[in-house]
């Protein structure tokens, strides 16, 4: 089992230093192939750094932020703007749960595949929303059928 699990790390690596720079998914390709996956892997870790990078900036400038305004005008402005940053850091935070959830599919061989439905989703639609896990049209069904319940 370990001589299996390590020729395929080793395969896994010889395929990730054969993807070009410039690949993009084709649709005239095997779905879900080894170059298709390793490109959406490493878009999905690039987008998480991107993230995580921006928390660290974030905490860093609440630590240094934390000062004695006077002017209570002021004073409310910048609440005001941390409480925003805050959210959107809680935003990012979730979305990195759900980039996490993305690589996890893509190690167990279920990335590209509609939970719904079964079928492959499209190259444009993970390309533009690789954490996609519906089809588009799954998606549009789902939406519709959500905005009925609210709407009661």
């Amino acid at each position: 089992m370990t001589v299996l699990n390590s020729a395929k790390g080793v395969e896994k690596m010889k395929q990730e230093s054969f993807l070009p720079d410039d690949y993009r998914p084709a649709e005239d390709e095997p779905f879900m192939n080894d170059r298709q996956l390793e490109y959406f892997r490493r878009k999905l870790l690039t987008w998480k750094a991107e993230l995580l990078e921006g928390s660290r900036d974030t905490i860093e400038t609440l630590q240094d932020g934390t000062r004695n305004i006077p002017d209570v005008n002021d004073r409310a402005s910048e609440e005001t703007d941390r409480a925003l940053e805050l959210r959107t850091r809680d935003r990012a935070r979730k979305l990195v749960g759900k980039i996490d959830a993305a690589l996890r599919r893509i190690d167990e061989d279920e990335y590209g595949y509609c939970s719904v439905t079964g079928d492959p989703i499209s190259l444009k639609r993970l390309d533009a929303r690789p954490i996609a896990t519906m089809s588009l049209e799954a998606q549009e069904k789902h939406e519709r059928r959500e905005k009925v319940h609210r709407d009661d």
